[in-house]
């Protein structure tokens, strides 16, 4: 409908420029804007507020010579100049009775787009250090970032999703060590160390480290090294703690116990997203990217562009010429390179896998880094405009008036499972996705469970709920055999119908608007309208009752909102069920 209304104006502009009744060089884009207050109508376009300067114009008075030159339009009831210069639009109740027909006659999921077809692009989200379970935390980052993957699709993009698992580097290091010092005290080995501050703790490092204790026995820790005097600083602790694991074991079983925790936590992880709805199509593994030798080809394509230099031994990307606020470190004095020189080749990388857009999604302590990989992306000769990244803010959990705490000084967190476990995986799926995601979200566990009108995704899978038991109903009258009977939409003219119909209406452009954006919230407050819409209609009016083409009228405005629902929900990745 906006489309529509798009080129009717921009017809009449051009029928203006025709006459020599317009003189402008250029004409800015056309914008159709949902009218905020119902009273002026259903549409209103600002153009004459952008023309007015280039025109010499009065703005209100060449709104009028716009409206003048208008094509016909049927769908167009009403037009009219308001406040300093808007073209006000009111359309007839046919072109929204036309939209429950389109919906049901749909073969494809309507209000969807090929817009973006042919073009493909990856969204990477999640990609916590296999360190730990999922918390609460990520699992916002999980349900935001694989709507907005679903989103991007609804409007045509090809799109991969992908888990960057970051398998390589000293906190795997540190996360192998805990394991063993908690394995030693599972078989009780004298002289061992005391387990360090800078450990990760937490039941799930005993259970691997049970697992490795009930398949080996005491043989990964014969070769423990007697005593020997450890620094007092926590990373020297660490470091000479890894070296003297390294040391016992050897690196065959060093690898065996790095490798046990890794396959453990990320094997967990993968359950808790698969049980969250959430999939991917690629785990990228940055063990794999730094053997493959991507860092230092990725460095030299630094280098080669005179974006690198070398200071004080370590070698320093420009970054504050791209907008950083320092240059940072790619390659240490000790020839270690940074995690950040890593992150400049999976970049690399991904770009060179061929996709006309990469958007990442980040926790909300990353804000800084922003601005750093964009300046790497740029600096490597790349679109840095085909990178972006997708905020997500911590999440306080509450139960009722009382804040959930959620974690304790022994390392245990409230996991992603314990919430599923409670409010299920849908209720997380939805409140995790009510709120803009670079804001902060109180997620209520009391109202997630509760099956009330103030729980919006109870409310939302009612409604659906509600439709479907209508339609069962409707075929249960109509006998065996008989379909039900669609159409006959121009009876839908009272309040309540039309009010529902232009609530379905906006569906296309509420789509497109949350895939543009990369955010999902939009959906979900849209989803809460049209459900409130139905229920007041619902409430109103008994769909199986009155006139037979009343009646199918009716069923049309049910089976098209029952269509709307169960479509956007399912991109948020909710389930529609047909009873509650």
């Amino acid at each position: 409908m906006k489309r529509a209304l798009e080129a009717l104006v921009a017809r009449a502009i051009s029928t203006l420029r025709d006459r020599g009744e317009l003189d402008v060089e250029s004409v800015p884009p056309v914008v159709i804007e949902r009218a905020r207050d119902p009273r002026h109508g259903d549409f209103a376009c600002p153009v004459a507020l952008a023309l007015a300067r280039a025109a010499r114009s009065n703005p209100r008075e060449l709104a009028g010579r716009i409206i003048a030159a208008l094509p016909a339009a049927p769908d167009v009831k009403a037009t009219e100049v308001a406040g300093p210069g808007f073209i006000n639009f009111r359309m007839a109740d046919g072109a929204f009775q036309r939209t429950a027909a389109d919906i049901v006659g749909s073969q494809a999921p309507w209000g969807r787009s090929r817009e973006f077809a042919g073009k493909r692009v990856q969204v990477e989200f999640v990609s916590v250090n296999p360190t730990g379970p999922l918390h609460v935390g990520h699992g916002r980052g999980a349900a935001c970032g694989a709507a907005v993957a679903n989103l991007l699709e609804a409007v045509g993009w090809e799109v991969e999703r992908e888990y960057y698992v970051n398998d390589a580097g000293r906190q795997m290091d540190i996360l192998a060590l805990s394991v063993w010092l908690r394995y030693l005290e599972i078989v009780d080995w004298p002289g061992r160390p005391e387990f360090p501050g800078g450990g990760y703790r937490g039941d799930y490092i005993r259970d691997v480290a049970r697992e490795l204790a009930g398949e080996h026995g005491d043989r990964l820790g014969r070769d423990l090294p007697p005593g020997a005097p450890l620094p007092e600083d926590d990373d020297a602790l660490l470091d000479a703690l890894i070296a003297a694991a390294r040391a016992a074991l050897g690196e065959r079983d060093y690898g065996l116990v790095a490798d046990a925790v890794l396959t453990g936590i990320l094997g967990g992880i993968r359950d808790d997203l698969a049980r969250f709805g959430v999939v991917f199509d690629r785990w990228f593994s940055e063990r794999e990217l730094v053997s493959s030798g991507a860092v230092p080809r990725a460095l030299e394509v630094l280098r080669g562009r005179g974006e690198a230099y070398e200071r004080d031994g370590a070698l320093w990307f420009n970054a504050q010429a791209h907008g950083d606020e320092k240059d940072r470190v790619l390659v240490r004095a000790n020839g270690q390179s940074t995690y950040f020189a890593s992150d400049v080749a999976y970049h690399l990388d991904k770009f060179e896998r061929g996709f006309d857009r990469v958007i990442d999604v980040w926790g909300a302590d990353h804000h800084g880094y922003i601005a750093r990989v964009k300046g790497a992306i740029r600096a490597l000769g790349l679109d840095a405009n085909a990178f972006d990244v997708v905020i997500v803010q911590l999440a306080s959990l509450w139960r009722g008036a009382e804040r959930v705490a959620m974690s304790t000084r022994s390392g245990e967190f409230v996991t992603l499972r314990d919430l599923i476990d409670e409010v299920g995986a849908d209720a997380a799926r939805f409140f995790y996705v009510l709120r803009k995601s670079d804001q902060h979200l109180d997620f209520d566990l009391e109202l997630a469970k509760s099956r009330s009108n103030e729980n919006p995704v109870y409310y939302g899978q009612y409604a659906h709920a509600r439709i479907a038991s209508v339609l069962r109903r409707a075929r249960e009258e109509a006998g065996d055999g008989n379909g039900l009977d669609f159409g006959h939409v121009e009876h839908l003219t009272e309040r309540h119908e039309i009010d529902l119909l232009k609530a379905l209406s906006r569906y296309p452009e509420t789509i497109e608007s949350a895939a543009s954006a990369c955010e999902p919230h939009q959906l979900a407050h849209y989803l809460r309208d049209v459900a409130t819409a139905f229920h007041s209609f619902y409430n109103a009016h008994t769909i199986l009752a009155g006139e037979a083409e009343l009646k199918s009228a009716r069923l049309t405005l049910a089976e098209a909102t029952r269509r709307v629902i169960s479509d956007g929900l399912g991109l948020l990745g909710v389930d529609a069920p047909a009873t509650m």
